[in-house]
């Protein structure tokens, strides 16, 4: 029997992934012109599908580019792609759904001119991988500050998600140096904390939680819900601008992603922050996450089974 694939959506036509094909001379991979988000599901079910989508149109306006469908359109081929793909996984697996917007094909390096003259959009999936990241909530993550800075916002606003980021692998390779499971924590040029690789970085002194400015930094939606959620529970919420000195110095640090939520930093540069273990306060939040959407985040996250997970 035939293995079922899993479906993606590229330009006007739902394929299987094995069929999805993007021209080579698409400004995406000519000069990295796209813009990217990514959502994904609890249980099947996407959380804060909107919020990605409103980011993504948000992003292609800054670059002057014209999604070539309607916000409704979106929508609904977006859960048209997680029915069909959430069905191949197994019960313990949730997706991630990953949108992008390129500028298009470029005729003057096609040999015949002949392209598609609109962006080119796609809407593909993949199953979480939980596993890999289940050290982040057993030991905690390791940051390293990079000798590569951050882009400066005077070049590209960091508000809008973008997938030309050669700079990010770069830094999470001088981190890996260090230790294979760190990843980068980049630094602005007047040696500000911005953001890591992939992920937002927060950190708790006392009852306030201070995050970069978004000048520096994505306004990731994980990062919007930790803001939320500590809100609730009587925390206060300052951003400014930060150093390292201010984060070796912090009682818990954290990072906000899409794929696993929320995730404890224990060590920068080698250094604990605060006892060099997932804190109190850690535990609080990721707990309220929790009870906002039905499943127990740090379970899944430690044991990647939703059925396991879910809570009364």
């Amino acid at each position: 029997m035939d293995k079922v694939e899993p479906m993606v959506y590229l330009n006007d036509a739902f394929v299987p992934a094995s069929e999805a094909k993007i021209n080579i001379f698409d400004e995406g991979l000519l000069s990295g012109a796209s813009l990217t988000d990514m959502t994904r599901t609890f249980g099947h079910r996407p959380f804060r599908l909107q919020e990605h989508l409103d980011r993504l149109y948000r992003s292609c306006k800054y670059a002057s580019i014209e999604i070539p469908l309607t916000a409704g359109q979106l929508l609904d081929h977006t859960h048209k792609l997680i029915d069909a793909n959430c069905q191949l996984l197994d019960t313990y697996q949730d997706l991630g759904i990953i949108h992008f917007v390129t500028t298009g094909e470029n005729p003057q390096y096609s040999p015949t001119g002949s392209v598609r003259s609109v962006p080119t959009i796609g809407i593909h999936s993949c199953p979480l991988p939980l596993p890999a990241a289940r050290h982040l909530f057993s030991d905690g993550a390791h940051v390293v500050t990079p000798s590569i800075r951050h882009v400066p916002p005077q070049c590209l606003d960091p508000k809008a998600k973008y997938r030309s980021r050669l700079h990010m692998w770069l830094a999470d390779q001088q981190a890996k140096a260090v230790d294979p499971r760190a990843t980068a924590l980049l630094l602005d040029i007047d040696g500000n904390l911005t953001e890591c690789v992939g992920s937002n970085f927060v950190m708790l002194v006392g009852t306030t939680i201070y995050s970069p400015t978004d000048r520096n930094r994505l306004e990731g939606v994980s990062l919007v819900t930790v803001r939320e959620l500590a809100g609730k529970l009587g925390l206060d919420w300052i951003e400014k601008d930060l150093q390292l000195y201010d984060a070796v110095n912090a009682d818990e640090a954290w990072l906000t992603s899409t794929p696993w939520c929320m995730a404890p930093c224990t060590k920068i540069n080698k250094i604990p922050i605060g006892r060099g273990a997932p804190g109190p306060t850690f535990h609080q939040i990721i707990q309220a996450w929790s009870d906002l959407i039905g499943i127990d985040v740090l379970k899944q996250n430690l044991n990647t089974s939703i059925e396991s997970a879910k809570t009364e």
